[in-house]
């Protein structure tokens, strides 16, 4: 029995001086893990505080900005000529496909045999009114005749008429009150001649108006003899003619683009179909009124949000006559920066939000700099708040980096 005790005994403290090493290893283990860390800390620290960066000289200088946009090639102008249906057929066309036209020249002439008909009586109805008008002036001469020889036979003072004759004041004033009556007669009929004119003059434009003409200088590119006749018209037109001047290009830009882009500025118009081939332009003009069908698109590459498109036109200043109609077109604005500024790599901006960030390195330390920007290349970009001439920049910042971190070394690139 005292035996077997021992033997536990023996066990027990075995057990327990292994556990108390195994309980001194991880307490050890963990001392060195912990100094481990904080040695790499702070090895991590120094490091960042004594990272070797590189920066850039924040030089003035002006900047050509390239603004792309897309457009679409069409005449300097056009007319397209649709069926009126309340002037009948169409009798006759004066062009075909192809031709050569100047404003004024006719297109094509409306049946006019209606039209001939009562153009013709109205002429005939005024003639009748005129011959009433001739009499009726006539009859009115006739009776101022009578009215003068009337007063001639008028007895001197003193004398007496024969007792058969009939009173002389009265004879004159019968003639004057019919002159009357017919001279208000004459007057209604001289109203009823300037109506009859007046429709015949009415007739007569109707009739012009038959014959459509071109209102421009072009070539008709599309002559449609098969339009069917329908009581609203058609869609498509009866005749289309292109000016014959240079083409133009015409399209939409944004709201960012359109207060930059003012009328003659220099373009360069490169349509898609030519490679390698350019054409030279000036911006004519930019609406100050928005494209309804365009505005509110979406614009992820201009800070996300919607964007108002407006239209502009593009003239070409180059020979046009190897371009068409429809063609699709890319054209390069270059706009020059209005001033001076201090000029930094685009690497060099940090976008924080609502905030555009740069760092600059003064008296061994950082920095941090709110800005804001102005016109930009390919490469850099002006900086018109935050930062001054000859200031060092850095040149690609990032997130590890903080207001007041100092510098011990750094590399200035040109």
């Amino acid at each position: 029995m005292n035996t077997c005790l021992g033997g536990w005994h023996v066990k027990r403290k075995k057990i327990l001086i292994w556990i108390i090493s195994i309980v001194g290893v991880l307490a050890v283990a963990g001392v060195i893990i912990f100094l481990s860390q904080g040695k790499k800390a702070d090895v991590a620290s120094n490091e960042s505080e004594n990272m070797s960066i590189m920066v850039q000289k924040a030089k003035e200088q002006e900047l050509v900005e390239t603004i792309l946009v897309t457009g679409e090639i069409v005449p300097e102008s056009e007319q397209k000529v649709f069926l009126e249906p309340d002037k009948g057929d169409i009798s006759e066309y004066k062009v075909e496909e192809n031709q050569a036209v100047k404003a004024g020249d006719p297109l094509f002439v409306y049946n006019s045999t209606n039209l001939d008909a009562e153009y013709n009586k109205a002429v005939r109805e005024k003639e009748l009114i005129q011959k009433r008008a001739n009499t009726e002036q006539s009859q009115i001469a006739a009776l101022n005749k009578r009215i003068e020889e009337a007063k001639k036979k008028q007895p001197a003072n003193n004398q007496e008429l024969a007792p058969d004759a009939v009173e002389p004041q009265e004879d004159i004033n019968q003639l004057t009150s019919e002159k009357t009556q017919l001279e208000l007669q004459y007057e209604n009929t001289k109203a009823e001649i300037a109506a009859a004119q007046d429709l015949i003059n009415e007739l007569n434009t109707r009739k012009k108006e038959l014959t459509v003409v071109s209102k421009i200088d072009g070539i008709v590119v599309k002559v449609n003899k098969n339009i069917a006749k329908t009581e609203t018209g058609s869609t498509e037109p009866v005749v289309h003619i292109i000016s014959n001047s240079p083409y133009k290009v015409i399209g939409t830009m944004s709201e960012f683009d359109a207060v930059k882009i003012q009328p003659g500025q220099e373009v360069v118009v490169r349509p898609k179909v030519f490679k390698d081939r350019e054409w030279k332009g000036v911006v004519e003009s930019v609406s100050q009124f928005p494209n309804a069908e365009g505005s509110g698109e979406p614009m992820d590459n201009k800070g996300g949000g919607n964007v108002t498109m407006y239209p502009f036109k593009v003239a070409i200043t180059d020979d046009t006559s190897e371009l068409r109609q429809g063609f699709h077109v890319s054209l390069e604005v270059k706009i020059v920066g209005a001033e001076k500024l201090p000029v930094v790599p685009h690497t060099a901006i940090l976008d924080e939000g609502e905030v555009s960030v740069c760092y600059v390195l003064s008296g061994g330390k950082l920095e941090r700099r709110e800005v804001k920007t102005g016109a930009m290349n390919d490469e850099l970009i002006q900086i018109t708040e935050g930062v001054t001439k000859d200031e060092l920049v850095v040149v690609s910042p990032d997130e590890s980096m903080h207001d007041g971190m100092e510098v011990t070394a750094f590399d200035e690139i040109e």
